[in-house]
């Protein structure tokens, strides 16, 4: 590997950990990453256009899950980490991370409108001498082809006046088995050097690093991890339905499938997909697939089967509700259970409650929701009209008040005795009372 100025200095700063970090971005991704660098002795800045997050880093105050404020605490007092809405600052980083959202368009296209704009923002302050890496799940081929093309229209040549590299962000909110440092890292770099600068990087911050030969090999690696999971969830959903209609219970079914030592993996239904990355990475992968004449007919299916579960549970509370207390759907309140899409976060992300709720209400229902970690619905892109609702407390007098209540998302720290004993109807998406050994006349699983 032939060696050059740049790429000498900035290994060299890497290896002492002389070099500066900026993370663009700092959300769920990118705030756990600066402070898992900080953590492994880089001094790193953290950039964001949000100004109400710097206030409250400034503070010492993290609103991510994952990021306790004592941890927070310990690297700004260090004086490992800072953050800031000045992009300026780029121009004294030597590594500088992406983090941004890559959400889809109505049509479900990639928006990679977030990632133009950091690269944009970046090429302003571009110099020789810096890793620019991309974390931000996308579709094989972005890194060199959107990136490396804005950054090098500055003049400046990757692999030799800088270097540009993939690492797919592994995050998992509310996992307490796993944390940026101990989840694998897999890079990738435009080349040999900046392969070598990612190894080198990475691997002072994260405990295994795995490198592969392309940065579109590292892109697919994201992709293909989340289609998998994408097409077993559709899987188990549709295996639901039917199984339903034969007067199985699917939960019963995988319980007994999973004790097979061998050949077997358990994935569990639910009201829909929610999260950043699962409901929608694998349309990044359709998408570009068609500049090849390629059908991928297996991913859209599982997206389309999965899509589609907010609208069979809400007909199973609706047929439901009319079975066992003879009421409308137009006429009911419910409760949903959870807003967030995952159990004991407060992450909201493409949560199918958003749906659930809107759905019952589009067909005239009432829908309230309760969720500890959630107490405010933000604005979001899809469901503005749901902005401001407020979480109602879990009462006696709420139950009694309800005509159903939906179970949406099994957090840990709910009353789910009360709910059991108190409520008219429950509707469990989440086979949460059967595992607690709560089961009545009066639940059904959907």
């Amino acid at each position: 590997m032939a060696s050059s100025f740049a790429y000498d200095i900035l290994s060299n700063k890497i290896e002492t950990r002389s070099a500066k970090a900026g993370v663009i971005g700092l959300g769920y991704v990118g705030l756990p990453l600066a402070i898992a660098i900080a953590r492994s002795g880089f001094a790193v800045t953290g950039f964001d256009i949000d100004p109400k997050k710097i206030v409250s880093l400034d503070a010492q105050h993290s609103y991510i899950d994952a990021v306790a404020n004592d941890d927070l605490a310990t690297e700004m007092d260090g004086g490992r980490f800072s953050a800031t809405t000045d992009f300026a600052g780029l121009a004294a980083c030597d590594v500088i991370v992406i983090c941004v959202p890559t959400p889809l368009t109505k049509h479900r296209d990639p928006d990679l409108s977030f990632v133009e704009a950091t690269s944009r923002s970046i090429a302003e302050h571009l110099r020789a001498g810096q890793l620019v890496v991309l974390e931000s799940t996308t579709y094989p081929g972005t890194t060199d082809d959107v990136v490396k093309v804005i950054l090098e229209k500055t003049g400046l040549k990757s692999g030799t006046d800088f270097f540009v590299g993939f690492s797919p962000e592994r995050e998992d909110p509310g996992n307490q088995h796993y944390h940026t440092a101990t989840i694998p890292k897999v890079v990738a770099g435009d080349g040999p050097q900046a392969l070598a600068l990612m190894k080198g990087f990475y691997g002072a911050v994260v405990k295994t690093v795995v490198p592969v030969s392309s940065n579109a090999t590292a892109e697919a690696v994201k992709l293909t991890e989340n289609i998998f999971r994408s097409v077993n969830i559709a899987l188990v959903n549709e295996l639901k339905t039917v199984y339903a209609a034969m007067g199985v219970d699917v939960w019963e079914v995988i319980e007994a499938a999973k004790t097979k030592p061998f050949g077997y993996m358990p994935f569990y239904p639910g009201p829909g997909l929610g999260g950043h990355c699962i409901p929608i990475d694998p349309f990044y992968l359709t998408w570009k697939s068609r500049e090849y004449e390629l059908p991928t007919r297996f991913i859209e299916l599982a997206g389309e089967i999965n899509s589609a579960m907010p609208r069979y549970v809400v007909g199973k509370l609706a047929e439901a509700l009319d079975m066992r207390s003879g009421k409308a759907l137009s006429r009911s309140r419910v409760l949903v259970l959870g807003l967030a899409y995952k159990k004991n976060v407060a992450d909201i992300r493409e949560s199918p409650s958003l749906r659930l709720m809107e759905i019952i209400e589009e067909r005239g229902g009432k829908a309230d929701y309760h969720d500890p970690h959630v107490g405010e619905i933000p604005s979001t892109r899809e469901y503005q009209h749901l902005k401001g609702r407020k979480s109602v407390d879990l009462t006696q007098e709420l139950l009694d008040a309800c005509d159903a209540v939906l179970v949406a998302t099994d957090h840990d720290n709910l009353d789910y005795a009360l709910i059991a004993n108190s409520a008219r109807l429950i509707v469990d998406t989440r086979n949460v009372f059967a595992r607690l050994r709560l089961s009545a006349d009066h639940i059904v699983k959907a």
